[in-house]
Order: C-alpha cells, then sequence, then structure tokens
C-alpha cells in the first residue's frame, strides 16, 4: 500500500498567488509539519464541492489499494477531479498564479492547526460562491468536460451539470 489516506476535510477559500512554486513549497511545509495531505482544487473548474469530495474519496480508494497512477496522493485526487489520467490536464485543476478561488482538503481532517498554519495565505470563504451559479461557469464546465448536446438533452429528466460531470469522475475508476 503506497500509504494510509485518511477521511479528509474541505474548506473553501480565495487567495492570490504570486509565485505558484513558492506557494506549494509552504503547502509541503504545512503538509509535513501536520503529517497530512493538502490538496488545492481550483474552484473554478469544478462542480461544486460534491465535485471535490468524490475526487478525493476515489483518489483515497485508489491510494489505499495500490493502483493510483500518480506518485502523490494530491496528484492522484487532482487527476480524478479532471477525469484524466494525464497529470499535464489535471494540473490546470490545482492552482494557478494570480487568483485562485479554492476548495482545500486536508487528510486528515479535523486539525485546527492545520487550518491556522493555513490561514495567513488564504481567505476563509463561504462554500456557496463556488458552486454552479451563473451562466459562464455552466458553460465553462460544459466544455471542460466535453459534455455533448445529447446529454444535455438529458438535463429534462432531473439530471443536472453537476451529475453528468461527477459521472465522469467515476468513470476514470472504470477507465485504469
Amino acid at each position: 500500500m503506497k500509504g494510509h489516506v485518511q477521511q479528509g476535510e474541505i474548506r473553501t477559500a480565495r487567495c492570490m498567488i504570486d509565485d505558484r512554486h513558492t506557494f506549494l513549497e509552504r503547502l509541503k511545509s504545512i503538509s509535513r509539519e501536520y503529517s497530512t495531505n493538502i490538496i488545492c482544487f481550483n474552484a473554478d473548474m469544478l462542480a461544486g464541492r460534491v465535485h471535490a469530495e468524490l475526487a478525493v474519496r476515489l483518489a483515497r480508494r485508489s491510494w489505499m489499494g495500490e493502483c493510483a497512477i500518480a506518485n502523490t496522493f494530491e496528484m492522484e485526487a487532482l487527476l480524478y477531479a479532471a477525469g484524466s489520467r494525464q497529470c499535464n490536464v489535471a494540473s490546470r485543476f490545482g492552482i494557478n498564479d494570480g487568483e485562485n478561488h479554492l476548495f482545500i482538503c486536508c487528510n486528515p481532517g479535523g486539525n485546527e492547526r492545520v487550518w491556522a498554519a493555513l490561514s495567513p495565505f488564504l481567505e476563509y470563504v463561504d462554500t456557496e460562491r463556488f458552486e454552479i451559479t451563473d451562466q459562464n461557469k455552466r458553460e465553462r464546465l460544459i466544455d471542460l468536460f466535453s459534455i455533448t448536446p445529447l446529454e444535455l438533452g438529458s438535463l429534462d429528466t432531473g439530471t443536472t451539470i453537476t451529475d453528468l460531470i461527477l459521472e465522469r469522475v467515476a468513470l476514470l475508476q472504470v477507465l485504469r
């Protein structure tokens, strides 16, 4: 087994990143200090908190079952978020230089000291901000996840854009 990964906790935040490499080094330092994994998902690329939760859950399953693609748990979670086996695609689902809207997951969760250590770099915000609330995000996600007109036609039957995206994320498990 590559490593034991416990249940995580996800919060929402925003931050300004001047240097992606420096920011990632800070995260790695905090991760080591508190023996945790910290995953930063680009909330603008996700269909809400449920998308981040599913990506982490499936990454945990892969990691614990020794069938992970990535060398780190963090990248494995980003691969699931992207619904892709390609690290260059998955990396877009992480942080970027400039303003970032994030779903941040800490595994294991429940350690307030980790969140306090992250707080100088982040502004924690209301979760609702990062759900699919506007047409621009909806259209971006349709394009990003290659949702077809036929699939969009199924939305009349109670299926949502989020459901279609979560299906793609879950399919990565099958396509391994």
